[in-house]
């Protein structure tokens, strides 16, 4: 696996995320749609690397949190 190119496509990933949140919002059902789908599509680009699933899932679990913590205030 390319490690320089996965994690620059990572990097990308997040600037996208940020885009589709302000697109979307973070409340909408399109935005993790959105984060559904392109994450499973940058596993597969890469695939399935064990890193590349695990790194996903930490991205998701990120956003959850994110979101979590706006909701609370």
């Amino acid at each position: 696996m390319d490690y320089k190119a996965f994690f620059a496509d990572v990097e990308r990933w997040i600037q996208a995320a940020n885009q589709a949140a302000m697109q979307h919002g973070m409340e909408s059902a399109a935005f993790w749609q959105w984060v559904a789908d392109s994450a499973g599509a940058l596993c597969r680009k890469y695939g399935e690397h064990r890193l590349a699933i695990l790194q996903m899932m930490m991205m998701v679990e990120w956003l959850e949190e994110v979101y979590d913590k706006r909701k609370a205030g």
